[in-house]
């Protein structure tokens, strides 16, 4: 078969043919070497490495990516941008990863890929006693769950690794890092840090999320975190960028909107959008936003002309409904909201649109810090 036959991938000294050829075989692609001195190997020139030729796409996507099937010991600071990805290794955090990718490769960022994990004992008696007297068992214990999380890991970086050789994942660099504490907590800190472009973060569906809205580890990120959140409902089956099309876009009628349509903008840069301008009335004010949703709506198509606008209000008293209409309307294919920041007890007693919206809808939501 034509498929079998033997091409020339590169040719290199002997020591480079060798690495090369070693590197290959690491992910599948076989290959052999030709032109080599049999009695002085190491001062051959000119070797070739030949390869099968059905295997040519995957071996030149592993040679222009070199950096990342060589699995160096990257760490957050060769990053000079980065996109959080939190993973617990369940299957919609799974679904963010790919997406966060995508992000990723038009932001020319790189990935972080977080996981936390808690020793249970520790977890339940974090009041009642003094990390200093954990005995034996408590510490093989510790060291069985960070085993376990490594070993979890190891396994999701070989198969980011083989759906890039597959051309299934763009080739973008990432790294991973595990960590000892609440996801929350540690997400938290970890961004604080590292100052991510953005957050990616898998989410349960809005049946499974009402029994948790105090205690979710994404309503407890977007608090805590200054940093642009992307949340994936598990139940959203989306994988490409390019599938959102039409885009919900909450504002208040402030200077801090116009922050966050910019970072929306430089986001799907590439994308034409159709733009949703939804204005949500101040409870002191109690009057409609309809002239100054026109004035902004008149910002917008004057400094992002790429995107289409239009404008709907929800009333206070009625957001969910009026919520609903516009979802009957059109297909709503991703949720923008700009979020100042609350503390649990104002999400608690009040709930912010942001978190009404994550738990109650099925749709992406990008939350904008402003």
């Amino acid at each position: 078969m034509a498929d079998d036959r033997l091409i020339t991938l590169a040719i290199h000294t002997y020591d480079h043919a060798v690495a090369l050829k070693n590197l290959l075989e690491s992910e599948g692609v076989e290959s052999v070497l030709q032109n080599v001195n049999l009695e002085q190997p190491v001062v051959s020139s000119g070797i070739r490495v030949r390869i099968h030729e059905s295997d040519l796409p995957q071996a030149l996507r592993i040679i222009e990516n070199t950096d990342i099937f060589l699995n160096p010991e990257y760490t957050a600071a060769d990053y000079s941008q980065l996109i959080l990805v939190p993973i617990d290794f369940s299957e919609h955090s799974l679904a963010a990863c790919d997406i966060a990718f995508r992000l990723a490769n038009r932001l020319k960022a790189n990935i972080v890929l977080l996981n936390s994990y808690l020793d249970p004992y520790f977890a339940g008696n974090i009041q009642l006693s003094d990390a200093a007297e954990y005995d034996i068992a408590d510490t093989e214990m510790r060291q069985i769950l960070k085993k376990d999380a490594g070993r979890r890991m190891d396994s999701l970086k070989e198969e980011l690794k083989s759906r890039i050789k597959d051309n299934k994942l763009p080739a973008v660099k990432f790294m991973a890092e595990i960590a000892e504490g609440l996801p929350e907590e540690v997400i938290a800190e970890y961004a604080k840090q590292k100052k991510p472009e953005l957050i990616v973060m898998g989410t349960r569906g809005s049946d499974k999320k009402e029994k948790e809205l105090i205690g979710s580890v994404t309503a407890e990120v977007l608090d805590s975190c200054r940093f642009p959140v992307f949340t994936l409902p598990e139940s959203v089956k989306l994988k490409k960028i390019e599938d959102i099309r039409h885009v919900l876009f909450f504002n208040n009628l402030d200077q801090e909107d116009i922050l966050a349509i910019d970072a929306l903008a430089r986001t799907f840069s590439k994308e034409h959008l159709e733009v949703t301008l939804v204005n949500i009335p101040s409870k002191k004010l109690g009057v409609s936003g309809s002239k100054p949703l026109k004035v902004f709506m008149s910002y917008c198509m004057e400094h992002y002309p790429t995107f289409t606008y239009n404008t709907a209000e929800l009333s206070l008293s009625t957001i969910t409904e009026d919520f609903t209409k516009i979802q009957q309307r059109q297909k709503i294919d991703l949720i923008v909201v700009p979020n100042k920041k609350k503390n649990i007890f104002a999400r608690f007693f009040n709930p912010s649109l942001a978190h009404r919206l994550l738990f109650h809808s099925d749709i992406p939501m990008m939350v904008i810090p402003v």
